[in-house]
């Protein structure tokens, strides 16, 4: 049985002190994380994407070292689900204005995520208050279609999610009278579905 799937992974973490350790080791746990057999529960992955990322990712006040970014690249590759439920969720919530935050989910968002977790991340950013930092979040969603992605549009954003979007900006249209940010991510949704947008 797979050594991380166990109550105690918590302990365990704290015991590794992995919240903390050195990224340039991140890397390597992670990269041996991706060849373990069989592949971790959800729940456990759920509890490492914590262990080792949240920490590290809510205090950001520069952008992310590439030490940083290639462990959670490695990471997302095979658990981008739990990684989606746990950090982007919390990245979501975090009050403030939260730029570095806000940046590393866009990169993650048209970089490393699969389809279904952009999906995710577009319906995590619709359960919570719209919010200017979380505008260019639903900018990076549309631009994963126009950056060489070989996906059709529905595949990235079916009809009931662009409703929700679409309904969403309507109603909070006023609120955004004089952001840029709204204004881009309108535009660039007319420019993509201009069939679909009356």
């Amino acid at each position: 049985p797979c050594p991380l799937c166990c109550p105690q992974l918590e302990g365990l973490c704290s015991f590794l002190q992995l919240s903390t350790c050195p990224e340039h080791l991140l890397v390597r746990f992670c990269s041996w994380l991706l060849g373990l057999t069989p592949n971790l529960s959800y729940t456990s992955a759920a509890i490492l994407a914590e262990q080792l990322f949240l920490r590290r990712v809510l205090s950001l006040t520069q952008p992310p070292s590439r030490h940083l970014m290639a462990a959670l690249a490695s990471f997302c590759s095979k658990y981008s689900q739990p990684f989606c439920r746990v950090l982007v969720a919390a990245v979501l919530r975090e009050p403030g204005e939260g730029a570095e935050q806000t940046k590393l989910v866009c990169e993650l968002v048209e970089e490393c995520l699969e389809p279904d977790c952009v999906r995710l991340v577009l319906s995590q950013v619709l359960e919570v208050p719209l919010s200017e930092k979380l505008l260019p979040v639903l900018q990076a969603v549309l631009e994963r279609q126009v950056r060489g992605s070989p996906l059709s549009p529905w595949e990235v954003l079916p009809p009931e999610l662009f409703d929700l979007l679409v309904l969403t900006l309507c109603r909070q249209a006023p609120a955004f009278a004089t952001s840029l940010n709204y204004a881009k991510l309108v535009t660039a949704m007319l420019s993509m579905y201009q069939s679909q947008v009356s």
